[in-house]
């Protein structure tokens, strides 16, 4: 573990992630302590600008608070970004698990299915899944799952490819051991490193997708959330530019910490890969 600490702590740009993702959760954890009321509410005049009494960021046309609005839709974006992704890496795992161990006919059929879900937009597909069904959080965490896992499949297989011949893999199934505990106890934990880091990265993706669901209107129209305020903002861009603009950035910067926590994980999990990459 302290070898791990060590190895991430080198890497600067996972250091600057960590520190803002920290901010971002500590906003979603304390959003209910700064802002108690809900920001739905109207908490004053309409358009007001940043800096305004009782408003640091400014008011929307509604006179809802900007501010308790991103602090608020920091828990939506987090919450669906990191359920999305879990069920993205379940399905991933699982299909990869299945058709690396196996191999021949299972591996054929799931590769076939998995390359189908890649030939496919993401995007299209997931607004063709969310408009199926009425627009809810539930509907939308797994539609984001479904056209995310692909990748993780790939991955997972190709490990599951290489460990299974291992000396270790032989032994157990020699001593009789079932297929199932195999794959959890045997192979699994030995390809854990890579399905890491490939999750922190879809956590990333995940709050994107929602995002622009939201901006164009298929978020769940109950919760507040950062692609939400975007997409209320679009027609009044020129008037009131902040309502577009921190929300904006708490998305930019939301990403960008979790795609550089997801390369420092990258960095300390695998260092032979880490030490060939600066070479």
């Amino acid at each position: 573990m302290l070898d791990f600490l060590t190895r991430f702590a080198r890497n600067r740009g996972a250091v600057v992630g960590a520190l803002l993702l920290a901010v971002v959760l500590a906003m979603a954890i304390l959003a209910p302590v700064f802002y108690p009321d809900s920001p739905w509410d109207m908490a004053g005049a309409p358009f007001r600008p940043p800096g305004s009494p009782g408003f640091v960021l400014g008011s929307d046309m509604l006179g809802r608070d900007i501010a308790s609005g991103i602090l608020h839709g920091a828990r939506v974006s987090i919450l669906i970004g990191l359920v999305s992704a879990l069920v993205a890496v379940f399905i991933g795992v699982t299909f990869g698990a299945l058709a690396g161990y196996y191999g021949g006919w299972v591996d054929d059929v799931i590769m076939r299915v998995t390359e189908f879900f890649q030939t496919i937009p993401n995007f299209v597909l997931l607004i063709v899944l969310v408009a199926l069904f009425s627009p809810n959080v539930v509907s939308i965490v797994i539609a984001i799952g479904v056209v995310s896992w692909p990748p993780v499949a790939r991955i997972v297989r190709g490990e599951f490819l290489a460990v299974r011949v291992r000396e270790f893999v032989q032994a157990a199934v020699l001593m009789g051991e079932s297929d199932l505990r195999i794959i959890l106890t045997q192979i699994l934990p030995n390809v854990l490193s890579p399905v890491i880091v490939a999750g922190s990265l879809l956590v990333a993706t995940a709050i994107l997708l929602e995002s622009a669901l939201s901006f164009l209107g298929l978020g769940d129209p109950n919760l507040m959330s950062w692609g939400y305020m975007i997409g209320a903002a679009r027609t009044v861009i020129r008037r009131a530019w902040w309502m577009s603009v921190f929300p904006g950035l708490a998305i930019v910067l939301t990403v960008l910490a979790l795609n550089l926590l997801g390369d420092g994980l990258n960095d300390a999990l695998n260092p032979r890969l880490a030490r060939k990459g600066r070479a």
